[in-house]
């Protein structure tokens, strides 16, 4: 995520980064343990972009988006709320490993806002074959692949790339897409 973020920054998109309460407890008693339900992440999560809202001026784009569950819940968050301009998730968990049956995607025909899935072909929580051909429903999201990345967007050890490249990558598919809705 560190890293992440300092690709976002030199492409000129600024970010928030935050622990959901789980996580912050976990580091202040190194006690590993489950995330939050649902409901807490989310209601943490809208009091962090409420909080960041106050102290933006009103023309700023606001944009949520995460890693992972991170990005699920942002792209939770944009369903509920209709102040967001766009939402991205990095290495989106569109199911648990091997489990089709599992998706984790009804929330997206209620998103009020575009967007962007920046996801490894490997990705054992969505690849590129399980996404093909998305639902209608889906009609906000748009998918950018990662050649050969997996979730953390770590490429084949064959591959003529290397994990940063695929994040810098990533970086720049959100620079489009911030560019995209900053045009509309």
């Amino acid at each position: 995520m560190e890293e992440l973020a300092q690709a976002l920054e030199v492409k000129g998109i600024s970010t928030v980064r935050f622990e959901f309460p789980y996580m912050q407890k976990r580091r202040e008693d190194g006690r590993k343990r489950p995330p939050d339900r649902q409901p807490r992440l989310l209601e943490y999560f809208s009091e962090v972009v409420d909080q960041v809202r106050r102290e933006l001026n009103d023309d700023c784009l606001m944009l949520v988006g995460g890693k992972s569950m991170g990005g699920r819940m942002a792209s939770v968050l944009a369903s509920e709320r209709s102040d967001l301009a766009g939402v991205v998730g990095f290495g989106y968990p569109f199911h648990p490993p091997g489990r089709l049956d599992k998706w984790r995607t009804d929330h997206f025909a209620s998103l009020h806002c575009p967007m962007l899935v920046v996801q490894g072909t490997r990705d054992p929580f969505g690849k590129f074959e399980e996404l093909d051909e998305f639902p209608e429903t889906w009609s906000r999201v748009q998918i950018e692949w990662l050649e050969g990345g997996n979730h953390d967007f770590q490429p084949l050890a064959r591959q003529q790339s290397s994990q940063s490249a695929l994040i810098d990558d990533a970086a720049r598919q959100a620079r489009a897409f911030v560019d995209r809705l900053g045009q509309a």
